[in-house]
């Protein structure tokens, strides 16, 4: 293996964690813009205690409200005019990954000249990847992305129906406020959405990574058990902060670098489900359960003892009696019947999404992650052709 890990944010996880954002947020900056979703962080009052705790470190606030689930660059470019015209100096995420996502690129976009949506690749000619962004603080209100403590945003563009994504080293949080009893109040189907992506974050690299990486793939294995584990206890009561604890910290290590850590794998589930929300702006966890899936089966055809290990360690099946791709198939049946134990769809059907526009689909999933030949990156390397098959296959 050959590779370079680092991960600069300094994460505050636990109970009471809340009240020492103003501390945290001090040293970079007086006047704070808060990005935030829906209203529920301010019917919960969490929004008039994180700035209460700022207003008592000296912190002054401006508010960019109203994010979207798919954030969009519209709102982007409306939060890094709020944060010019009020001139603030430290970006702070308060909601899910969303929230999140959208401040990164706020905190980038209001240090920058030109049109934000030069900041997320789109198949661009002269990529503006961010050298600079304001400081960044991420209170995160899902466990679900992870991106409260790494450097990468998903951002849709309403207009072109393009949905991607950026990552660059100056959108690392410099801290992460983790306050686990903040996530007791998400609905059963987002805390089950979340649950899936958690572990489609860590599958892409655990099947399209490098071979020869055996502490990385018992450490991906044992982040999906927990994450099945504490996912459905904290699907089946929401009230149940233990669960919720664990189903956070799954959320972080699933996406801050340390699973992938020297893997170099692909995403080739993203890359399509990011195409999918796009056009008709479901939920990504959501998406992820129908896509991953049905990409599982198709992988599963070249690489089968891959998949056949994922069954025997994380499902406990066992390899008695059966072939390889048997096995394989008995565990991506078992992984199916998890998803839809806790809630989420697995068919494209159950989304209201039709074949219309697979071709279309197809075609802006390698917009930006492709190979010399134009092929999806990862394992197998996969051609439009077999996007739409997939695609297909998960109707």
């Amino acid at each position: 293996m050959n590779f370079v890990a680092y991960n600069p944010t300094r994460l505050v996880f636990g109970a009471g964690s809340l009240s020492k954002l103003g501390e945290l947020t001090s040293p970079y900056g007086k006047k704070a813009l808060i990005v935030t979703g829906g209203n529920s962080v301010k019917k919960s009052g969490v929004f008039a205690r994180a700035v209460a705790s700022l207003n008592a470190a000296g912190v002054a606030v401006a508010e960019c409200a109203g994010i979207e689930p798919n954030p969009r660059i519209t709102s982007v470019k409306r939060g890094a005019d709020i944060a010019r015209a009020e001139k603030c100096d430290v970006v702070i995420a308060l909601g899910g990954g969303s929230a999140m996502d959208a401040s990164k690129v706020i905190a980038a976009a209001a240090l920058y000249d030109g049109d934000p949506w030069n900041l997320i690749g789109h198949g661009q000619e002269n990529w503006a990847i961010p050298k600079q962004a304001l400081p960044i603080i991420t209170v995160p209100t899902l466990a679900a992305t992870g991106s409260e403590m790494n450097a990468g945003a998903v951002i849709s563009n309403e207009e072109t129906k393009v949905k991607s994504f950026v990552q660059a080293e100056c959108l690392f949080p410099k801290v992460a406020v983790v306050y686990p009893e903040l996530t007791l109040s998400v609905p059963q189907d987002q805390t089950a959405y979340g649950v899936c992506d958690i572990i489609t974050h860590v599958t892409e690299g655990y099947f399209n990574g490098v071979d020869g990486t055996p502490i990385q793939d018992r450490f991906a294995e044992g982040v999906i058990i927990n994450a099945i584990e504490w996912g459905k206890k904290a699907v089946a009561d929401g009230n149940n902060l233990d669960a919720r604890e664990q189903v956070q910290w799954a959320s972080i290590v699933a996406l801050n670098g340390w699973v992938q850590a020297g893997t170099s794998g692909g995403y080739p589930v993203h890359m399509i489900e990011h195409a999918l929300s796009a056009h008709h702006d479901i939920t990504h966890g959501a998406g992820l359960a129908i896509v991953n899936p049905a990409w599982m089966r198709f992988a599963a055809k070249s690489r089968p003892e891959r998949f056949a290990q994922f069954a025997e360690r994380v499902f406990g099946l066992s390899p008695a009696g059966k072939d390889t791709t048997t096995l394989a198939l008995e565990g991506i049946d078992a992984y199916v019947t998890f998803l839809k134990e806790i809630g989420c769809p697995t068919t494209l059907s159950e989304v209201g999404i039709g074949e219309e526009l697979f071709e279309q689909y197809a075609k802006d999933a390698v917009l930006v992650v492709r190979d010399k030949e134009g092929n999806l990156l990862g394992r197998p390397p996969m051609s439009q052709d077999d996007i739409v098959a997939v695609l297909r296959s998960a109707l």
